[in-house]
């Protein structure tokens, strides 16, 4: 059987030249606070290292299950597959 993706993305242009970050984490995803503040904590660094290349993007990130420091790179290695490239 085939785990689900940890992400899921939804971009959309928003016209204003920077990018605009959006994330959900819900609790059925993690239950204790500092999971689900980790998980967002280490998508916010992701966006910050790769904003240069996300001209005028909003992106909402929604995480459909949880991951660990462990999964780190796993987890930004999938982001770099599904944020488009560049522009939205």
């Amino acid at each position: 059987m085939k785990s689900q993706p940890a992400l899921q993305l939804w971009s959309k242009p928003n016209g204003l030249g920077h990018p605009r970050l959006g994330l959900v984490v819900p609790k059925k995803t993690a239950r204790r606070a500092n999971r689900r503040n980790y998980m967002k904590r280490a998508l916010r660094e992701w966006f910050r290292l790769n904003r240069h290349r996300l001209d005028g993007c909003d992106l909402v990130i929604r995480a459909r299950r949880p991951f660990d420091s462990s999964e780190l790179q796993q987890v930004w290695a999938q982001l770099e597959r599904i944020v488009p490239k560049k522009t939205c």
